[in-house]
Order: structure tokens, then sequence, then C-alpha cells
């Protein structure tokens, strides 16, 4: 291809922007045509057959001028079941030696085993991912406040509320004593 003369005389440089303006409207063109042939097979595919729903493994129902085929029935096939592994309990870390039963093999009352007993319940289980407690403690976490804000404000929650409820009690007590 020629490139034309400017003004001087001299053969004009290239447009190196209309050179890629028409490298790309090729490409556009040659996808349209890749476009336009897979919609040629689109509409051209066969019709998809269909199964009756009203009748279990019924006969499948054909549309158009297809010749019916016959389907197999379906193969029943026994389910499939996956071995699940539990993690295994924890043993109690009490020691249980005869010591620790009377004669008539009732478990003796020991106080300092049911406050722990008692400890541990109300302390709730251990956490299995310490990093993430951790992130959330600190506010690491981008969106979320800290632990430590969410745990004043529910402290300061309670503490008010159990201020209002005790001087709702106080002055029934009052109200009570003043009526007698």
């Amino acid at each position: 291809m020629a490139l034309p003369k400017n003004k001087t005389g001299k053969k004009a440089q290239a447009d190196p922007i209309s050179d890629q303006a028409q490298s790309l409207n090729a490409q556009i063109a040659a996808l349209e045509a890749e476009i336009q042939r897979l919609d040629n097979q689109l509409h051209h595919a066969p019709a998809p057959r269909l199964r009756s729903t009203a009748i279990p493994h019924g006969a499948t129902i054909h549309r158009g001028n297809e010749t019916p085929a016959v389907q197999p029935a379906p193969v029943m096939r026994e389910p499939v079941f996956e071995e699940i592994k539990q993690p295994q309990l924890k043993s109690r870390t009490e020691a249980s030696t005869p010591a620790h039963f009377n004669e008539l093999g009732v478990r003796k009352f020991d106080l300092p085993s049911m406050f722990g007993r008692l400890r541990n319940h109300l302390r709730g289980p251990t956490t299995t991912n310490p990093r993430l407690v951790n992130y959330l403690a600190a506010g690491g976490v981008h969106g979320l406040r800290p632990m430590r804000y969410e745990k004043r404000v529910a402290r300061n929650r309670f503490i008010f509320f159990a201020a209002v409820v005790f001087l709702m009690l106080l002055g029934i007590v009052l109200m009570f004593v003043h009526n007698h």
C-alpha cells in the first residue's frame, strides 16, 4: 500500500491509531461471522426430548415429526454411603479411683471437683480456630468492630439494666413499706 504524500511532497508516516482500528474492525467482523455460524447451528439443532413427569420413568415425549425411540428404563442403584469420621471425645481427666466411691458404689461428694466442673461448664468450649479469635478480638477483620468494644457495650448495657431493675425493686419495696 502506497502512503500518501503530505504538503511538502514527502511520504506521510503510517498512522498507528488507524492501523489498530483496521485490525480491530477485522477481528470484529471475524467474531460476527463466528456468531452467525454458531447461531445457525443452534437453530438447526434437533429439539430436545422431554420425559413425562406425570408417570415416573414414563415414555419419552417427542416434539415435531421425529421418530419416537424407545428409551430404556433407568437402572435403580443402591445408595452410596460415605464413612464420616467423627472426632473422638476426650476422656475425663478426673480420677475415678475406689476412694471416690462409697461402699454402695455411689460417688462421694467432692466439693472442689464440683466447682471445677461448674467453672468448665460456665466457661464454654474452647475455640477450634484461635487465630480467628485473635483477629476478631483485635479488630483485624475489616468491617467488624473489635470484640473488646462489643464486650464493653454489653457490659455497660447489663449494668444499666441491672440499675434500672434495682431502682424499680427499691421503689416497690418503699411503696409497700410506706403503705403499711
